[in-house]
């Protein structure tokens, strides 16, 4: 299992986008495209930028379940990650992942009130690649 974390986690930091998935009000999935997580912790935690205003912030706070998927188009292999979105609003989340440039999105810096962090706790997950999907389990 270790070769396949590890070949997954290299996947993970060659993916130009993250595409994120929440529950809606009514229950359905609800997906987007975003930039890659901004720091992870092997393959269980990812910590993304967002605003605070989305309508992401607001499904995830009503229903924490989500789904990550990172994929390589090239090779036509690909991950989806299982587990819950938290939405972190304290300064040490904020400050762990802001990057210079980021007053562009969030013109109030670090403290501006619309800027906060998802971190997403992966549970389980699928990978593909070369024809056959293999289940993850991640710890």
């Amino acid at each position: 299992m270790t070769d396949l974390i590890n070949k997954v986690a290299s996947m993970i930091d060659r993916a130009s986008v993250s595409i994120i998935s929440s529950v809606s009000e009514e229950g359905f999935p609800n997906t987007k495209a975003m930039l890659p997580p901004r720091k992870r912790e092997g393959i269980k935690n990812f910590y993304f930028t967002t605003n605070t205003s989305s309508i992401r912030v607001r499904q995830y706070l009503e229903n924490p379940k989500a789904c990550v998927y990172f994929y390589e188009r090239i090779v036509f292999s690909g991950v989806m990650l299982v587990g819950t979105m938290e939405v972190l609003q304290d300064a040490k989340s904020k400050e762990m992942i802001w990057e210079e440039g980021d007053d562009s999105y969030y013109p109030g810096g670090v403290t501006d009130p619309d800027y906060c962090v998802l971190k997403f706790t992966a549970r389980n997950g699928r990978f593909y690649s070369n024809l056959a999907s293999e289940d993850l389990t991640v710890e």
